[in-house]
């Protein structure tokens, strides 16, 4: 179980950061006092547009970044005081964060199977079942420079996963795959719910919220605007689908702003 609590980031802007952003606060609140919780057996999802503190919250909650206000604990540890103990218990997987290229997908997940303390023994069974079920075991000594996207992603996944963690923390997963790896991304995401991790992924694409979460929660510049199962946000926005119910959220919150303009897109990750 994740318990997020209050939880605040600020980072000071530099003035040039300050003129990219039109602004004259020389401090942002990338997460602004957030609460939820993510249960055991459950997939959550963070839903945003570009800025809106999902990364940030992700981060803070993997013990990457320490929170400016609030606390986080994962599965009865404090993020803060014990990240150690938080480290064991999750694993975390961005675009951002790529495997050496100059390696094998073997020998990496060797590598962090070791580093998570398990034996060899431990490490073969692992194997054997995560890269039988990405397809990965024909490529397995292959360097990852060799492999195609959809490939270095699921190896990714994989190694990620090696030390078999209760909790699976993912930063958009499906993002730039091809249909057919991200139909593989997301039914994974779904056998590690029906094994009761707990799970919390932030997405921009609606249908993919839609048919995994559990719950959902709506974060724009910071703050967490809404939260709740599929269809009690649709009943409390009164909206057609999700994709309705996050426009109509948005220009609440903006409304003495100018219109969303939707061809500028409302993914991405901050």
């Amino acid at each position: 179980m994740i318990q997020v609590n209050n939880l605040t980031k600020v980072y000071k802007l530099s003035k040039r950061k300050m003129q990219q952003m039109k602004t004259t606060e020389n401090i942002k609140k990338a997460a602004n006092d957030i609460s939820f919780e993510a249960k055991d057996g459950q997939i959550y999802g963070l839903l945003g547009p570009n800025g809106a503190g999902k990364t940030t919250t992700l981060r803070c909650i993997a013990t990457l970044l320490t929170p400016s206000a609030g606390t986080v604990t994962v599965c009865g540890h404090d993020t803060v005081k014990e990240g150690e103990a938080v480290r064991q218990e999750l694993c975390f997987l961005t675009n951002e964060i790529k495997l050496d290229p100059f390696f094998t997908p073997k020998y990496l997940f060797e590598f962090f199977g070791h580093a998570h303390g398990m034996s060899d023994e431990e490490i073969e069974a692992r194997r054997k079942e995560l890269f039988g079920y990405f397809g990965i075991s024909e490529f397995e000594n292959k360097k990852m420079q060799e492999l195609s996207t959809g490939m270095k992603q699921k190896a990714a996944i994989a190694v990620s996963l090696v030390h078999n963690p209760q909790v699976i923390i993912f930063d958009e997963p499906t993002s730039g795959l091809d249909v057919v790896t991200a139909r593989s991304v997301t039914d994974m995401l779904k056998k590690l719910k029906e094994e009761g991790k707990t799970i919390i992924i932030s997405t921009h694409i609606m249908s993919e919220a839609e048919k995994l979460c559990d719950c959902i929660g709506v974060i724009i510049d910071g703050k967490k605007v809404i939260e709740g199962t599929l269809q009690e946000i649709i009943d409390k926005t009164q909206a057609e689908d999700l994709e309705d119910a996050f426009f109509k959220l948005y220009s609440e919150h903006h409304k003495e702003e100018e219109p969303f303009n939707p061809k500028s897109g409302f993914g991405g990750r901050k």
